[in-house]
């Protein structure tokens, strides 16, 4: 990619994990206005003219049922989750259709990243193989990754790591400051979940169709 060249982009949401410490899956909690978490997260990649692609796994039937993107978005199956979030993510770069030139991933518990966020990461990544969002000096998702980089976390094998694999590319790679809290969000628990409702659930950015 080239300063200036369009880039077209997929995003991988990972929603397969069991929610064990939130008790519910973390995809349908409301974000606020009735949209669920993996329903906004979608839409502002949506906006951000990205083609999107929901791993699933614990509770995936009511998942893409309730989801007002069916028919817009892929759902894709993780057929053991168990396996870890790094089993998420090689099943969704599988899916991912040719033609992408980058790739987005992130988990679905970081609901409330701005479409703004996702289309600087995109005029950002020329010249480098990663783009990765900082706030306050912490690093964030979404990670955007040169669509060619996929064969590299395809190639880890169980008990290795997409950080630990970013880590070792950080020459490869261009942290981009932005004015987004929203890309740190890591909400695990009922207690986190609440605290969130309550400073960020009205943040724009909410996507309805």
């Amino acid at each position: 990619m080239t300063p200036g060249e369009k880039l077209d982009c997929a995003a991988v949401i990972l929603a397969a994990g069991f929610s064990s410490r939130m008790g519910t899956p973390k995809a349908l909690l409301d974000s606020g206005g009735g949209i669920s978490f993996l329903d906004r997260l979608a839409g502002a990649f949506l906006e951000a003219g990205c083609a999107v692609y929901a791993v699933l796994g614990a509770g995936a039937d009511a998942i893409e049922r309730a989801s007002c993107w069916r028919g817009t978005i892929t759902f894709v199956r993780n057929p053991d989750p168990s396996r870890g979030q790094l089993s998420s993510l090689q099943c969704g770069l599988r899916a991912v259709k040719p033609g992408a030139g980058a790739i987005f991933f992130t988990p679905v518990d970081a609901p409330a990243v701005a479409r703004e966020t996702i289309l600087e990461l995109k005029d950002l990544l020329a010249g480098m193989d990663f783009a990765i969002p900082i706030y306050q000096g912490r690093r964030g998702h979404p990670v955007l990754l040169r669509a060619a980089c996929a064969a590299d976390f395809l190639a880890l094998e169980d008990g290795a790591s997409a950080c630990g694999l970013l880590q070792s590319r950080r020459a490869a790679t261009r942290f981009v400051e932005v004015a987004d809290q929203a890309i740190l969000d890591d909400i695990d628990d009922p207690e986190a979940y609440a605290a969130w409702r309550n400073s960020a659930a009205n943040a724009p950015g909410v996507t309805t169709r």
